[in-house]
């Protein structure tokens, strides 16, 4: 520290006192009197601006009452409409329904009826061919039976004979 001692104290300086309020003078005047006949006047309109409103609203109501009864009734009437078409519709079609069922089912027994005429005619033909070679294995196995019959024959007299001749034979001798 070199010179000395601590600083000075900070001066504060204040600012002077403020003048005194200037006095209020008393002005006569017409605004609240002209207030309080304007919040009349208002009061007065709004409540004619709600009994208007009100009438106009049961107006409504009563006309939009008979609106909503003519709209429910021209619904009513389309609906009914609506009905009969989808009613002539679904007879149509089941009308059409039978027809083609009619003509599905005639169809189907004439194939039927066909398919039996041909299954007969192919079994007759499969009975005739069947007869024709029963027939003529039966010939045939007659035919080789009689043979093999002729044949067993032949072969016994020829044994019969043979002995015979043996027989003789040995007699003889």
């Amino acid at each position: 520290m070199m010179g000395g001692g601590s600083p000075p104290p900070p001066q504060i300086i204040y600012p002077p006192a403020a003048p005194p309020p200037a006095p209020t003078t008393q002005v006569p005047t017409q605004a609240l009197a002209s207030q309080s006949a304007l919040n009349e006047v208002s009061g007065k309109q709004q409540r004619l601006n709600m009994e208007l409103g009100a009438q106009l609203d049961r107006t409504n109501a009563e006309f939009f009452a008979g609106q909503d009864i003519r709209r429910g009734q021209a619904s009513a009437a389309e609906q009914r409409l609506n009905i009969d078409k989808a009613g002539e519709d679904a007879r149509a079609t089941a009308r059409v329904t039978g027809q083609e069922r009619r003509a599905e089912v005639g169809e189907t027994g004439l194939q039927y009826r066909k398919g039996l005429e041909t299954a007969g005619a192919e079994d007759r033909a499969l009975t005739r061919e069947t007869g024709t070679e029963q027939r003529k294995t039966i010939g045939t196995t007659g035919k080789e039976t009689r043979t093999t019959d002729l044949q067993k024959e032949m072969f016994r007299r020829y044994k019969e004979n043979r002995d015979f001749e043996q027989a003789q034979d040995q007699y003889r001798t």
